[in-house]
């Protein structure tokens, strides 16, 4: 009974049944040495490497959660032949085979221990990863549209991502600034993370900043020097690729050596190894239409020497021909021109003789008008002196009458007078001053 004293069960410490435990995990064979498919959470790494290994169904739902660590030494030689094999770093979210033994600490609880990995399972799921990425790119119609874009003639303004001050980023201006042509190109760097979590949303915030000033660029760069294969996982992620699928300018990526590939590179107009390649590629093309257009010149100055030799050719013909028959045009005219040096005198003299005579005639009439015109003119002026000395005041006095004025006018009228004014009569021999007294109609 649970109130009798000595029917109450003594019990054990938590600490033995915690060995009870680890003895029983320990002599199993079932959780010991056992090969476990699972994901990479929540890795760290400080000497020893420690993380979340998860199962995850169809839905993307965890459905079975468990602690790992890697010993430090273990962890250096199975990250070494992992890397070696995969070309990648072993971290978060890789899918993973691991060989692992359970353990159960008294003060920690359960935890796996992976003695080792089967770096292949991972390199085939990555290959598979990158394979979905592109067969869905491919279903979406969107996997050659940046490739099937035109580039321009000679490329030279453009817009480069990479890692500011990287030397990969150096590599490339230093290439474009030094080429051998003294072609001139303009760049401009959008900075981002280019290895690690950060490298998607800082490569897709710099191609959104470029997309927003796409009239300035004539292309991309998307360019990241020497490093680490496992580096480049970040690349292979499918809405970084759909951006660059589908971007409105050529985009070159140079983010690898020669043996690495990227969805990236699957998309991009135009895949090369290094950032000086990239930058090479862009020389090229000038350099190419360099020589294209010498080309042209040389085709133009060749077009206008054969123009010119036919010219020539056609010149000497007709000189040929056009000679005789022009002389014979030159003696004719020289003929006709004689001729009419002998003429022109004698028709001359002709000529000034007959313009004489005219003159001399014309000379008479005008003589002969002017004279008459003169005795008409006297005559009319002699007519208007007699009138003008019969009209004479002087002469209208002589013949008994007389003028009347007052205040200096002539009055012809009776109505221009008033009683009282003063007025004058000029006679013939005098005059006489008088007063109005009265006047009648």
């Amino acid at each position: 009974m649970a109130n009798d004293p000595n029917s109450t069960p003594q019990g054990i410490s938590l600490s033995e049944f915690n060995q009870r435990i680890t003895n029983a995990i320990a002599t199993s064979r079932d959780t010991q040495g056992q090969w476990v498919r699972g994901e990479i959470i929540d890795m760290r790494v400080n000497r020893h490497c420690y993380f979340e290994l998860i199962e995850k169904d169809d839905a993307g739902n965890t459905v079975a959660r468990l602690g790992a660590a890697i010993w430090g030494n273990t962890f250096m030689a199975l990250a070494a032949q992992f890397a070696a094999v995969t070309g990648s770093q072993l971290g978060n979210g890789m899918k993973v085979l691991v060989k692992i033994s359970a353990n159960f600490h008294k003060a920690f609880g359960i935890k796996a221990i992976v003695e080792d990995i089967d770096p292949n399972f991972t390199l085939g799921d990555l290959a598979r990863q990158r394979r979905e990425i592109i067969e869905r790119l491919t279903r979406e119609g969107v996997i050659d549209m940046n490739r099937e874009l035109p580039w321009a003639l000679v490329p030279q303004r453009i817009a480069v991502i990479s890692a500011e001050g990287a030397a990969g980023y150096g590599d490339f201006m230093n290439q474009l600034e030094n080429n051998p042509y003294r072609l001139k190109f303009y760049t401009h760097l959008f900075a981002a993370t280019m290895q690690g979590q950060n490298t998607v949303p800082t490569v897709m915030a710099a191609l959104d900043r470029i997309n927003n000033n796409i009239e300035l660029f004539d292309c991309v760069v998307l360019i990241r020097g020497g490093g680490a294969s496992s580096d480049l996982n970040s690349f292979d992620n499918y809405d970084l690729a759909a951006t660059i699928a589908q971007f409105p300018i050529p985009v070159i990526v140079g983010i690898g050596h020669e043996r690495d590939v990227t969805v990236l590179d699957y998309v991009a107009a135009m895949r090369v190894k290094t950032p000086t390649a990239a930058a090479e590629f862009l020389i090229g093309r000038g350099s190419d239409a360099l020589v294209a257009l010498d080309q042209m010149q040389n085709a133009v100055v060749a077009s206008v020497r054969d123009s010119l030799a036919r010219a020539r050719e056609q010149l000497t013909y007709c000189t040929g021909v056009i000679s005789p028959a022009a002389r014979r045009v030159i003696d004719t005219a020289r003929t006709r021109l004689d001729g009419l040096a002998q003429a022109v005198p004698t028709a001359a003299s002709a000529h000034l003789t007959a313009a004489s005579t005219r003159l001399d005639h014309q000379v008479e009439l005008l003589r002969n008008g002017v004279a008459q015109l003169l005795r008409t003119q006297d005559q009319r002026l002699q007519m208007l002196t007699d009138k003008v000395a019969l009209l004479s005041p002087r002469n209208i006095l002589n013949r008994g009458y007389s003028l009347t004025m007052c205040n200096g006018h002539f009055i012809t009228d009776s109505t221009q007078l008033h009683e009282g004014d003063v007025i004058t009569n000029h006679f013939k021999n005098g005059s006489v001053r008088s007063t109005v007294e009265t006047i009648k109609d």
